[in-house]
């Protein structure tokens, strides 16, 4: 079973208390023909950013998915602020921002037309926060533009903002920095320094190494 580790930092003369978990996982089993992938596992995510490591085929994005409520769960329990999955699905979702950023579900329609479907999803969608965030990820020349008509990595430029945007309790994020420029590693790198302290949300990414500058809330280690 694979534990969440907590980041650790100087030693203090009293421990602080440890902030209230966003998402809490119980049990969770998951397995596909060739094996499990995830076996009687447990962790608790805190607020701010999550990071999820491990090798090729260590479960990284399925674990994201089964957060997510995409891939259902042979077994186990997933809570976001006292919802259960299982309890209340759509709830659930709600609290959560993925998208599978090779997705082509939405290739007809343009970034505006995108970034306007979420907000009957997510009540707390942040117009005035996208709007820098269009800025930053350098979106504006591709914003009525088809989304098939976009480079791989505009497109999953677009998928950042409206996951920033979208003022989840939860963000999942699966490899965060794939085919963006070097510009738009450093404002996605700046954004989650931001975050890191946020004190109600959590981002949750799966990556190599620390995507930021701040410390993590947690390590979530896969193996090799």
């Amino acid at each position: 079973m694979h534990d969440l580790k907590l980041k650790v930092g100087s030693p203090i003369e009293h421990a602080a208390i440890p902030p209230s978990p966003v998402l809490q996982v119980n049990g969770l089993c998951f397995h596909y023909a060739q094996g499990a992938v995830f076996t009687d596992w447990s962790t608790r995510i805190p607020p701010g950013v999550t990071l999820v490591r491990g090798g090729e085929g260590s479960g990284k994005t399925t674990l994201l998915r089964l957060l997510a409520g995409e891939l259902p769960a042979a077994k186990g329990d997933l809570e976001i602020n006292g919802v259960k999955l299982v309890d209340q699905p759509a709830a659930y979702r709600r609290q959560v921002f993925w998208i599978d950023m090779r997705s082509d579900a939405f290739d007809q329609m343009t970034p505006v037309a995108y970034f306007a479907s979420l907000h009957a999803l997510y009540p707390g969608f942040d117009q005035v926060l996208l709007a820098d965030l269009i800025d930053g990820l350098s979106l504006t020349p591709h914003l009525e533009k088809n989304l098939y008509m976009l480079s791989t990595g505009s497109k999953r430029k677009v998928w950042l903002a409206a996951a920033f945007a979208a003022g989840a309790a939860v963000t999942l994020l699966d490899d965060p920095f794939a085919a963006l420029d070097k510009g738009s590693i450093g404002f996605v790198m700046r954004f989650l320094d931001g975050v890191a302290n946020h004190s109600s949300r959590a981002w949750v990414l799966s990556h190599y190494e620390a995507p930021c500058t701040a410390p993590l809330a947690a390590i979530i280690d896969l193996g090799e």
